[in-house]
């Protein structure tokens, strides 16, 4: 049997943190009296923040687990299966979630085909499973911020920075071999009314980056934050909640303007607006540029679109992988599908064209595909026009 690790030398370390009492200043607001204080709280005590930027959890199983539908090891088991269905059908089944880990003796590149690339959701869950291995092993220094929701008699705490540490201790508790905790999470505690929408951008700036869809978000819950206007207490949060950051700015919120940028990492006023302009994407396009991590110049274009066609565009940045240069000249395209007016006759360029197509000839073809190659050297954004051409073809006969 293995000797059990000491979490006596993990107390230590956190009460010697608490006793310091001089992070206030990195927490942006006094904590409690003038000390830091962790205390080690039940982790079926602590819940996270709805309104997080950050999404730890795919969109259908977060708004499952805030509707009260899922408890915390249910929403873990349910993302563990949707990641082993999506595994299998790319060749590379797991029976246990360490198995998305490399092999600790060999080099990753030998375990890994050159052209491995993982799904968003293996992504995440690989690192939820590196994050617990790593606390179950070296234990959990870093704690929790949480704050005091407590009523009456009944203990409720909100967290407001650590959120993947949470869902990694789950991990850790639930799925993985070796635990031998208590079932607590060291957490400093910061009363209701010192809760700060600014050290929670903070810390999710500083640490593991947010893509550009959770700054949207980090960068409308400062903003609204100003204005009075804070998230809902229960449920999961619709992008609509959001959104309504893109009728506010800081013109009558000058006094906050550094500390907002601040709290966002610093970026320009540019930035920060292109940031929250993200948040006109439709709500199925603003999910799969989530999932995707897709980067806010290469989402800019689509924002000149109707809602309609932005999650076409998104989706054709994943699939061809697009610059940002590629995906304006897409943006830039007639997207309206007016009804043609009928022809008398058809130009005899369209007549030779028809012809190719419908008789199959493999030099017609060809001759097709080097004309294209002749006008865009790029075979992505052919095959993409190609797609889109074909779309249309269908639409039309539809409609006949």
């Amino acid at each position: 049997m293995p000797p059990k690790r000491s979490i006596d030398r993990i107390a230590a370390i956190l009460d010697d943190i608490g006793e310091s009492g001089k992070l206030d200043d990195h927490f942006g607001v006094p904590l409690q009296d003038d000390r830091l204080k962790v205390e080690h709280l039940p982790i079926t005590l602590v819940y996270p923040d709805p309104a997080q930027p950050r999404r730890v959890l795919p969109e259908t199983i977060y708004t499952a687990f805030y509707q009260h539908r899922l408890t915390p090891v249910q929403a873990l088991r349910e993302f563990i299966q949707m990641v082993g269905v999506v595994a299998r059908q790319k060749g590379r089944p797991f029976t246990n979630i360490l198995d998305l880990l490399p092999n600790s003796n060999e080099d990753a590149s030998d375990t890994e085909p050159e052209d491995f690339k993982p799904t968003p959701e293996e992504t995440l869950l690989r690192e939820l499973v590196t994050l617990a291995v790593t606390i179950r092993d070296d234990g959990q220094v870093n704690p929790l911020t949480v704050v005091d929701r407590s009523e009456g008699v009944t203990q409720l705490f909100k967290i407001e920075t650590g959120e993947r540490r949470y869902w990694a201790t789950w991990v850790m508790m639930e799925f993985l071999p070796g635990y031998q905790g208590d079932g607590t999470l060291p957490c400093i505690i910061v009363l209701n009314q010192t809760a700060s929408v600014f050290r929670q951008a903070k810390e999710n700036t500083s640490r593991t980056g947010l893509n550009a869809i959770a700054l949207a978000r980090q960068a409308a819950l400062l903003i609204l934050h100003v204005h009075g206007i804070e998230p809902p207490e229960d449920g999961p949060v619709p992008n609509d909640f959001y959104r309504q950051a893109l009728d506010l700015d800081l013109r009558g919120k000058r006094e906050y303007t550094c500390d907002i940028l601040t709290a966002m990492g610093g970026i320009s006023r540019v930035h920060f607006s292109r940031l929250k302009g993200l948040l006109k994407l439709s709500d199925e396009a603003l999910e799969l540029a989530d999932r995707y991590s897709i980067d806010e110049f290469r989402l800019r274009p689509s924002l000149s679109l109707e809602p309609e066609y932005h999650l076409q565009v998104v989706r054709q940045i994943i699939d061809f992988n697009l610059s940002a240069r590629q995906v304006q000249e897409l943006c830039e395209e007639p997207t309206e599908q007016d009804s043609p007016e009928p022809l008398a006759k058809p130009s005899r360029h369209a007549v030779q064209f028809a012809r190719s197509v419908l008789k199959s000839d493999k030099k017609g073809v060809e001759e097709v595909v080097y004309a294209m190659l002749t006008e865009e050297n790029d075979h992505r954004i052919i095959k993409m026009r190609w797609q889109d051409f074909v779309s249309q073809v269908e639409a039309l006969l539809e409609n006949l």
